[in-house]
C-alpha cells in the first residue's frame, strides 16, 4: 500500500525527475525538478496555486516515483525521454513525430558520394539539410550527382585497383566511371565541391566556373557542350530560387510561433539555412488546455528537438520561455557550439515571427472542420453511445467475436477501440482450446475467460511471465457480437471473476446488418444516421473482419498440413520444402517424379511416394 505522507518525506532535496501513477498505475504525468523535495511536496500541499488541468491530474494521483540525476540538465533530458516513451495523459504532447532527411556527404572516401539520409549520425561526413520536403531533396541531390557526375555505387575504389568494365550510368552519362580510371582523382573532387557549393548556396562561385567552361566550349566551336553547361547554369539558379527568403545574417536558426484553439494548437516552424528559408512546417499539439503561450511553446521545444538529428544556432519564438537558460544549456549541448534563444520585439525578425505566427491561426482555421469531424465520429460517437445506455464516460471499448466452419479451427477475436479510434496494437486472437465442434456460447466463453484472467493476473502481479500482453487494461465497455445469448455468457464470466463492465450486443437484422444494442436485458434502437451507429458498424465491422482473417490462415496452414503430412516419409522439412521449391499445393500435385526429385531432402523413394499418393483411384 502507498503511504503518500511517509513517501513525501523520503523525497531528497535533489535534482531529479518525477512520476505520477493512477489507481491503474498508469503514468498520468512526468515532471523534472531541482529539488525533488521541493516541487513533489508542492503538489499536496493546501492552498496550492495551480491550473485547472493540473488539479485535475492532482486528483488522480495514487502514488509516484522519482529518479535522482547529477544535474537540472540531465533531469531536462530524462524528463523527455520519458514523456516520449509514456505519453502521459496530462503532458502536453507533441502529436506528430516527423523526421527531415538529409543530404549526407562522404568526404573521407577517396571518391566521395551524396546519399539520402534518414538522420545526422556523428562522424566525419558532413549533413546538408534537414530538407522539410523529400521531394524537393531528392531533386536536388538527383541533379548533382547527374551533372556532377558523382558516383552512387557502394564500390571501394582504389588507385591500382581498376575494374575492366563501366556500369550503365558511364553509358548514359550520369558518370564519369572512377571505377575504372577514365576520370583523375583531382578532376572528380573538383566536381564534387562543386556539388558541395551547391549545397552550401555558394552558387556564385558554380556558375561563375560553368560559364567560363561555357564561353570556352562556344570559342572551339564545341555548341552541344555549350549548350550543357548553359542547362546546368538555369537548372542551379532554378534551385538557388527556391529558398523563398533570404537574409542579410548567413545564419541557420528556427522560427516558431503557434496558435490556440481549446486543446489542441499548432506550432508553425520556419527553417532558416545560411540565411536562406528551406522550408517550414506545422506541428499539432494536444492536452493545451488552460495552458499558457509560454507552457505550449516550452513543451513544443523539449519534445521537438529532444531527438533532433540537428539543432540550429538561434531560435526565434513569438515570446519569452519557461527555463530559457536551463534549455539553452541542453541545447547548446546537443549541439555542441552555443545555441542562442530569442523573442524579437520588433524589426525585421519580429515580423518572421509574426508571420510564422498567422501561418500557425490559418493552419489551425482550415483544420478546425477536419478536427470538430473527427472528434464527431471518435469521441462525440462514443459519448452518444455513454447517451444511450445511460453510461457516464467510456473511453476503452473492447470487442469480441467467434468464427468457425463447422465447428473447424474455432478462433475469437478481441478488438480495441479508444476514444473511438482502433487501437490496433492492443488486438488479440485467441485459438479455442477446450471446445470441440461449432459451441458459439462455449467457445466466447473460454477466451473472455482467459482474457480477464490473463488480466487480473497482469493488474495483481501473480503472473510474471504475463506481463507486456496488455490484459490489464480493463475495458470501460465490451461489446459482444450478437444479441441477448453472448451478452449473458460475457456477463456470467465477469461475475464469476468478480468484475463489474457494462457488456452490450451488437444486434443485427436479418440482412445481417447492425440495428441496435441489447443492453440491461432491452434493445435500444439507433439513429442510422447518427455517429454512434456508424461507429458501432465500424467496430462491428473490424471485429468480424480480425476474427475471419485469423480463421483463414489457420485453416490454409491446415490444409496444407492435411494434404501433404498425410503422404509417407513426408514430414514438416519435406513438406517445407516441397512448398518452397514448388510455391503451391496445386504444382505438387501435378509434378513429374523426376521433378519432384529436384527437391531439397527429397530422394527418389520419397518422390514416387508423392506422385503416386495423388494419383491414387486414377488408374
Amino acid at each position: 500500500m502507498f503511504d503518500l505522507q511517509e513517501e513525501l518525506k523520503k523525497l531528497p532535496a535533489k535534482p531529479g525527475v518525477y512520476l505520477m501513477h493512477d489507481e491503474g498505475d498508469n503514468i498520468i504525468y512526468v515532471g523534472k525538478a531541482i529539488s525533488l523535495k521541493n516541487r513533489v511536496r508542492q503538489y499536496f500541499q493546501a492552498g496550492r496555486n495551480v491550473s485547472p488541468k493540473i488539479e485535475r491530474m492532482i486528483s488522480q494521483i495514487a502514488s509516484f516515483e522519482y529518479i535522482v540525476t547529477d544535474s537540472e540538465v540531465e533531469a531536462l533530458v530524462l524528463e523527455c525521454n520519458l514523456i516520449k516513451e509514456y505519453s502521459p495523459k496530462y503532458n502536453t504532447m507533441l502529436k506528430d513525430d516527423k523526421s527531415y532527411p538529409y543530404i549526407r556527404a562522404t568526404v573521407l572516401e577517396p571518391f566521395p558520394r551524396l546519399l539520402f539520409a534518414h538522420q545526422k549520425k556523428r562522424g566525419k561526413d558532413k549533413y546538408f539539410g534537414p530538407y522539410t520536403s523529400v521531394g524537393a531533396m531528392k531533386e536536388t541531390l538527383d541533379f548533382l550527382r547527374k551533372n556532377f557526375y558523382l558516383r552512387t555505387c557502394k564500390k571501394t575504389i582504389e588507385e591500382n585497383n581498376k575494374d575492366s568494365r563501366p556500369c550503365l550510368y558511364y553509358h548514359i552519362g550520369q558518370c564519369k566511371a572512377p571505377c575504372c580510371g577514365y576520370i583523375s582523382r583531382e578532376e572528380y573532387i573538383e566536381n564534387f565541391n562543386d556539388a558541395v557549393d551547391v549545397l552550401n548556396g555558394n552558387v556564385t562561385k558554380v556558375i561563375s566556373g560553368l560559364k567560363k567552361k561555357m564561353e570556352e566550349a562556344s570559342e572551339s566551336l564545341e555548341f552541344e557542350q555549350a549548350a550543357v553547361y548553359r542547362d546546368k547554369i538555369e537548372t542551379i539558379k532554378r534551385i538557388a530560387q527556391k529558398q523563398k527568403a533570404s537574409f542579410n545574417e548567413e545564419e541557420d536558426r528556427d522560427i516558431i510561433a503557434m496558435a490556440q484553439a481549446d486543446d489542441e494548437a499548432v506550432v508553425q516552424v520556419f527553417f532558416i539555412r545560411a540565411g536562406k528559408m528551406i522550408g517550414r512546417e506545422h506541428h499539432y499539439l494536444t492536452g493545451i488546455m488552460n495552458d499558457t503561450t509560454e507552457e505550449i511553446i516550452t513543451a513544443f521545444i523539449k519534445q521537438f528537438y529532444a531527438n533532433s538529428p540537428y539543432i540550429p544556432r538561434e531560435l526565434m519564438l513569438q515570446c519569452d520561455i519557461q527555463e530559457e537558460a536551463l534549455i539553452s544549456e541542453w541545447l547548446t549541448g546537443l549541439r555542441g557550439h552555443k545555441v542562442y534563444i530569442k523573442s524579437p520585439k520588433k524589426g525585421e525578425k519580429s515580423k518572421l515571427v509574426e508571420l510564422a505566427e498567422k501561418n500557425a491561426g490559418m493552419v489551425l482555421i482550415q483544420d478546425s472542420e477536419r478536427i470538430k469531424q473527427e472528434y464527431k465520429r471518435t469521441i462525440g460517437a462514443v459519448n452518444e453511445i455513454c447517451n444511450l445506455i445511460g453510461l457516464e464516460s467510456v473511453s476503452r471499448i473492447e470487442s469480441y467475436d467467434i468464427s468457425n466452419i463447422s465447428g473447424f479451427e474455432s478462433v475469437g477475436s478481441m478488438v480495441v477501440y479508444e476514444d473511438g479510434k482502433p487501437r490496433k496494437h492492443d488486438y488479440r486472437k485467441f485459438k479455442i482450446r477446450t471446445v470441440t465442434g461449432p459451441d458459439d456460447y462455449a467457445s466466447m466463453k473460454e477466451v473472455l475467460t482467459r482474457r480477464f484472467e490473463h488480466g487480473i493476473k497482469e493488474m495483481t502481479g501473480e503472473d510474471g511471465q504475463l506481463k507486456g500482453n496488455g490484459f490489464a487494461h480493463m475495458p470501460d465497455l465490451i461489446l459482444m457480437d450478437g444479441g441477448k445469448g453472448q451478452v449473458n455468457i460475457a456477463l456470467e464470466v465477469l461475475d464469476k471473476l468478480g468484475l463489474d463492465i457494462p457488456v452490450c450486443g451488437m444486434v443485427k437484422d436479418d440482412n445481417h446488418r447492425t440495428r441496435g444494442l441489447y443492453y440491461n436485458n432491452e434493445e435500444i434502437d439507433f439513429n442510422r444516421n447518427s455517429e454512434a451507429f456508424r461507429l458501432v458498424t465500424r467496430i462491428q465491422d473490424e471485429t468480424h473482419r480480425f476474427a475471419i482473417e485469423y480463421h483463414k490462415s489457420l485453416r490454409s496452414k491446415e490444409q496444407v498440413r492435411s494434404v501433404l503430412d498425410d503422404i509417407p516419409g513426408i514430414g514438416p522439412v519435406r513438406r517445407r520444402a516441397l512448398m518452397k521449391y514448388f510455391k503451391s499445393l496445386e504444382a505438387v500435385r501435378n509434378a513429374e517424379i523426376e521433378d519432384l526429385s529436384m527437391v531439397d531432402g527429397m530422394n527418389a523413394a520419397s518422390a514416387k511416394q508423392v506422385y503416386d499418393f495423388f494419383r491414387k483411384g486414377q488408374d
